[in-house]
């Protein structure tokens, strides 16, 4: 036994084999036998799998469950080295990794190449199920769940579940108030972005979302689906009571009242405390507060 771990560390000179000739010109002197075995491994020799013994105690990491890397600012842990280094990142803050298109940095290097196809357009994962490709893997998982209906992300509030990790932290907000979207032009905050970039069509004055049928716009795509029912007829609200069937949920809310003899009166004003049943008769009482008269006449401007 002793004889041959001494000729596996017998300081020797040596190379490839040397009456081959392509060998020749790529010549490699090892100091121990033992560095030559290992080095001759790049020819495709694996005796363990993996090109060295190391990559396979790292490997086995995976099934034993073993991660001796801790972390000191909170309680996770990791089964290699590298990845705790990486981690301590989302404690200092550090963001090594810049994207050369744009201003923003990154914690992770596999983040900035994720980042990067935003501006390449590239988008390698595709879904099998349709024709739709996504720049990430986790996008793609999610996606999927469309398909199968998954929601495995369900909020510890409330009933409801979510088909990605993002989502249930978005709905969070509706439970903590958090309204970290604020609007430039009023101050207005809001919880989600997409609220926010509406929002702000009304300051714009735009409005995206046009019917095919009329030439009227719309400020949300919400608004123009209901306004499409003025043309195709469609009336998905029905009574209960009766066989009577409405375009919108308000007009159903309004029928129900006369069943029910419940008087809902949510508009109330500011300046008194009377209610009213419409918006359009709230209007029309402000006039008394304000004195402004909303209807002038063409002809003589009275």
């Amino acid at each position: 036994m002793s004889d041959t771990i001494n000729k596996a560390t017998q300081p020797i000179s040596t190379t490839h084999e040397e009456t081959d000739p392509q060998n020749r010109d790529q010549r490699k002197n090892f100091n121990y036998l033992s560095l030559r075995k290992t080095h001759i491994r790049h020819k495709g020799e694996k005796p363990f799998i993996f090109s060295y013994l190391s990559g396979l105690k790292r490997h086995m990491k995976t099934h034993t469950g073993e991660k001796p890397f801790s972390c000191k600012e909170c309680d996770k842990s990791f089964s290699f080295l590298p990845d705790l280094k990486a981690h301590m990142r989302t404690h200092t803050g550090e963001k090594p990794f810049s994207c050369k298109e744009c201003d923003k940095s990154f914690s992770y290097l596999s983040a900035l190449k994720t980042h990067i196809r935003i501006h390449t357009g590239e988008k390698p994962f595709p879904c099998t199920k349709c024709k739709k490709t996504f720049n990430q893997t986790s996008s793609l998982k999610s996606h999927m769940r469309t398909h199968t209906n998954e929601k495995p992300f369900s909020c510890k509030h409330c009933d409801k579940c979510f088909r990605s990790v993002f989502s249930v932290k978005t709905h969070m907000r509706t439970h903590t108030g958090d309204k970290p979207f604020s609007c430039i032009e009023c101050g207005k905050s809001f919880c989600f972005n997409s609220f926010l970039k509406t929002h702000m069509r009304t300051h714009t004055g735009e409005k995206p979302f046009c019917c095919k049928e009329c030439d009227k716009c719309f400020r949300h795509v919400s608004h123009l689906k209901a306004h499409m029912r003025t043309h195709t007829g469609e009336k998905p609200f029905s009574c209960e009571e009766c066989d009577t069937r409405f375009r919108f949920l308000s007009g159903l809310k309004s029928h129900t009242r006369n069943y029910t003899g419940e008087k809902i009166l949510p508009f109330s004003c500011k300046q008194c405390d009377k209610c009213f049943r419409h918006v359009s008769d709230l209007k029309a009482h402000m006039i008394t507060h304000t004195g402004k008269k909303l209807f002038s006449c063409t002809k003589c401007k009275k």
